[in-house]
């Protein structure tokens, strides 16, 4: 019996291979939000979460570890959930992540990690004061936005949000 190369790649698995990327941040806002938009008129939201870790070290003691990365939200809900992406915002990301390699100003090697969000949430609730009063009010807050398109950006992140 002969077997066509179609026929072996389905039954070696070749055909229904693929491959994945999607990762999950549950962090602080560090740089605020800002709205840019594209020459086609796409608005694109952008802004750093910083992720905290703690670890024990060779000799014992704890460590703060901390991760940036950078966000990029597009389309309409780009728009809708900007105002809220303040500094110091536990917030919910889901996206595509990869790594962007750029040169700094003194000529060293930089790396980003870059996160395309398909879903951003506001986490937690906020204690807001009203423009004019002193009565405090309790906002719940959690935003979904969903979106999937991106555009590259360049830029590296050293201070931390809190």
């Amino acid at each position: 019996m002969r077997l066509s190369l179609f026929s072996l790649q389905i039954i070696l698995g070749e055909r229904n291979k693929m491959s994945f990327n999607k990762v999950i941040i549950v962090g602080n806002v560090g740089k605020e939000a800002v709205v840019r938009y594209t020459e086609q008129g796409t608005p694109v939201c952008e802004f750093t979460v910083a992720t905290n870790e703690r670890r024990k070290d060779a000799i014992g003691e704890t460590e703060a570890i901390t991760t940036w990365f950078r966000v990029a939200l597009w389309g309409k809900q780009a728009e809708n959930i900007a105002r809220y992406l303040t500094r110091g915002k536990l917030v919910f990301v889901e996206g595509r992540l990869r790594v962007e390699e750029w040169t700094d100003r003194e000529g060293k090697d930089r790396y980003t990690l870059k996160v395309t969000a398909t879903d951003v949430r506001l986490l937690g609730t906020k204690v807001e004061k009203t423009v004019g009063e002193d009565e405090e009010i309790e906002v719940s807050e959690e935003t979904s936005i969903r979106d999937t398109d991106f555009e590259d950006e360049k830029e590296g992140e050293d201070e931390i949000p809190f």
